[in-house]
């Protein structure tokens, strides 16, 4: 295959089933071309490696392609990702999909723990602060809402929650054990704050060498530290001020509507049921009983 010539005795099958000359089909001669034809899924296609300037996200970068590529590229011609280009936009696609079924698993442990669907409510309703706290952070330096910000979005479903059980969980026993719906809240806002406090300041001094990242893959470091660190910020100094109250309101609409037990008191019954074993609370006031003037005696 040396010449042009060469080629010409190559015999092929005709559709006769016969064996005919190339050059009876082709015309051979010499000319330029690429070296090596690259193709993407079945199409003639160009690859371009592209990498972000300091201080530019990735999914800046793959927005602002789809953008030129949309002006410049001329009818018939589209963008194509692969590598982590292509895994980037795949898993931004699935993460709002993970998250809410990040918040239904949530939900039903803890309704299952609990034995109550109104609780779990209280509990989850400390996640917006949480995001609230994430956005308003990223918002502040200036970065993308990119996939690594969504994962640490994830994260912060469980970390806000956590904060929230810790409060729930000993208001519970408080009411268990005969305080009020507004003294257990209370309460065990009081005895968990110091808690919350130092591991929430922990995770968050964890994070901050993400937020502070610098070389290669600074940017993703950035934005999942410094969405991670916002949403315990937010967390932490604002949810748990709302969670006892949450946990009030949705204790006695439970309690009013019968969806929940009155707490028993000490003697056997709900407090302020009725009276004390030895009592008789007849008309005219109470008196005591014969038992009870047994033991007095």
């Amino acid at each position: 295959r040396l010449t042009p010539d060469d080629l010409d005795r190559i015999y092929v099958r005709s559709t006769t089933d016969s064996m005919v000359p190339l050059k009876s089909v082709v015309t051979s001669k010499f000319t330029t071309g690429p070296v090596l034809v690259t193709r993407f899924n079945n199409f003639l296609a160009v690859k371009l490696t592209v990498n972000g300037a300091p201080g530019i996200s990735s999914g800046q970068v793959l927005s602002t392609i789809e953008e030129l590529g949309a002006e410049v590229l001329p009818p018939g011609y589209n963008l194509g990702w692969s590598g982590e280009a292509y895994e980037a936009r795949k898993a931004g696609s699935t993460s709002g999909l993970v998250f809410v079924f990040g918040l239904i698993m949530v939900f039903l442990i803890l309704a299952a723990q609990y034995e109550k669907w109104s609780l779990p409510i209280g509990v989850l309703l400390a996640v917006p602060f949480a995001l609230f706290g994430a956005l308003l952070a990223i918002m502040m330096r200036g970065l993308e809402n990119d996939v690594y910000f969504q994962i640490g979005l994830t994260m912060l479903v469980a970390l806000a929650a956590k904060n929230a059980i810790l409060i729930f969980e000993f208001a519970v026993i408080n009411r268990e054990a005969g305080e009020s719906v507004y003294d257990s809240a209370v309460s065990a806002a009081k005895e968990r704050l110091r808690p919350i406090v130092m591991t929430s300041l922990a995770f968050i001094l964890g994070c901050v060498p993400l937020a502070i990242a610098l070389g290669a893959s600074q940017n993703s470091r950035h934005s999942i530290g410094t969405g991670v660190i916002g949403g315990m910020l937010g967390a932490t100094a604002i949810a748990v001020f709302f969670i006892p109250m949450f946990f009030y309101v949705l204790e006695t609409m439970s309690e009013k509507s019968g969806g929940g037990k009155k707490t028993p008191g000490p003697s056997g019954g709900a407090p302020g049921d009725g009276p004390s074993p030895g009592v008789d609370a007849g008309p005219g006031g109470p008196k005591v009983t014969p038992s009870a003037r047994r033991e007095d005696e």
